[in-house]
């Protein structure tokens, strides 16, 4: 990109960094920026001003961040910062001071406040001129779509900061979610992606207040929301549910095939002891009884999770209590991070901290471990018919996912030979070979 301007006003360069719910944030702003008759443009040398939405939530991403506001400010010079690494001004302005405005996540308003102060809107929104789609603009294909139902945190976990950076729990009405999602579904979407910092606590804030959805009452709550979202007739995945006893009475609904049977539950750790000192919610319930039930009513049950390894104080006994949990849970889908400390996070005053060679050589066993897990678990799916959601038509054949499968964090179905499909169509596959992630298929009729 180059760092020469266009002389027109109301152009607006975005990057957006970071998590799904970051992703859903910039779709929020890029829309209300449409609608306030700014141009979204896509290289530096033709926007008035640069916005960027960070990501603070490791070191790693908030270094990212903060090379992605330098590389914006050299390409153009006016750069307006927003997201979670926001929350930390002092940080950004250290070491970019030449930044025009600084907020913090899900701050639209202000956002929108920056950018009609440097770049005054030149024209006005003309909404029969300016046609926006109902479900506003999206940063994802249009087959699939984030679906964000609350904002924040309650847990005070000690290795996170998101509360820090995204307050607590702030739940949408369940009628304004519902609206979005039907709204969604109308304009193509066929996957509805549900997701927040705790999806199992949706409603708490509320006291699960009852709110209303085409003139009928809902309860501000995780099960009514998966009995509405379930009468779409898309493909419904839950992500970032904690196995709170509740989430027992949505699984008959993964077993009706009415809400895809997976889940993903961020478990961290296995061992009693690190979980008590991560303060992770949840921490004393007897999880592998309750996968065991789980899969007991919904044998199709995906169940992908993230864990650390190296976390201060954790010892070779915490460590092999957690591969012991592996070989137990069978878990499908799993992500692996060794321990990092995180500026603000509370771990960061506690003793015992891992070697770093300790950490490396944990993650590998761990990661060799579920590896076979994984692969064992996909070899079972061989000869079986599903589903699949169409992602990708290439010349050698269709790329797609199956229930078990989210986009960019799981694995992926190919499909054999060019059949006459196009991206957002489900097709009908048997699956034929898998390697460690991926599964191989033919279309069936």
């Amino acid at each position: 990109m180059s760092a020469n301007k266009s002389t027109d006003s109301g152009k607006v360069g975005f990057v957006s960094l970071g998590c799904p719910k970051a992703l859903v944030d910039s779709e929020r702003i890029l829309t209300q920026l449409r609608m306030d008759g700014y141009e979204v443009v896509p290289s530096y040398q033709d926007a008035d001003v640069v916005v960027v939405n960070t990501c603070g939530f490791i070191d790693a991403a908030k270094q990212e961040s903060l090379d992605a506001i330098g590389e914006a400010i050299e390409e153009n010079g006016k750069v307006i910062v927003t997201g979670c690494l926001g929350v930390q001004e002092q940080d950004i302005r250290e070491q970019h001071p030449q930044v025009l405005a600084v907020t913090g996540p899900q701050a639209y308003e202000q956002v929108l406040g920056a950018v009609h102060d440097f770049i005054p809107p030149q024209k006005l929104h003309k909404p029969f001129e300016d046609l926006l789609p109902p479900q506003g603009i999206k940063l994802t294909p249009r087959h699939y779509a984030y679906l964000k139902i609350s904002e924040g945190c309650n847990h005070r976990c000690r290795f996170c900061i998101i509360p820090a950076m995204r307050g607590d729990l702030v739940s949408r009405p369940i009628g304004e979610v519902m609206q979005e999602a039907e709204c969604l579904v109308q304009s193509g979407v066929k996957e509805l992606l549900v997701i927040s910092q705790d999806t199992s606590a949706y409603g708490v804030d509320l006291k699960y207040r009852t709110g209303f959805w085409n003139g009928r009452p809902l309860k501000t709550q995780m099960q009514a929301l998966c009995e509405a979202l379930a009468e779409l007739g898309v493909w419904v995945r839950l992500h970032y549910v904690y196995p709170y006893p509740h989430v027992d009475r949505v699984i008959p609904l993964m077993n009706e095939n009415t809400l895809l049977p997976y889940l993903d539950i961020p478990f961290q750790h296995a061992s009693p002891r690190i979980l008590k000192s991560m303060r992770r919610p949840a921490h004393s319930e007897n999880t592998l009884k309750r996968i065991e039930s789980w899969r007991k009513e919904c044998p199709d049950l995906t169940i992908r999770s993230t864990f650390i390894v190296g976390f201060p104080g954790e010892t070779e006994d915490d460590f092999e209590q957690l591969l012991q949990f592996m070989r137990a849970a069978q878990l499908d889908r799993v992500g692996c991070f060794e321990y990092s400390p995180v500026e603000g996070a509370a771990a960061n005053d506690l003793p015992g901290a891992v070697e770093d060679a300790v950490k490396q050589e944990r993650f590998e066993r761990f990661m060799q471990l579920q590896a076979e897990i994984s692969a064992q678990r996909l070899r079972q799916k061989i000869g079986r018919r599903m589903n699949v959601l169409i992602d990708d038509v290439g010349t050698d054949g269709l790329t797609g996912r199956s229930p078990a499968d989210a986009p960019e964090i799981d694995g992926q179905v190919f499909i054999d030979g060019r059949k006459q499909f196009s991206a957002g169509d489900f097709c009908r596959v048997e699956i034929t070979g898998t390697d460690e992630h991926d599964l191989f298929a033919k279309h069936v009729d």
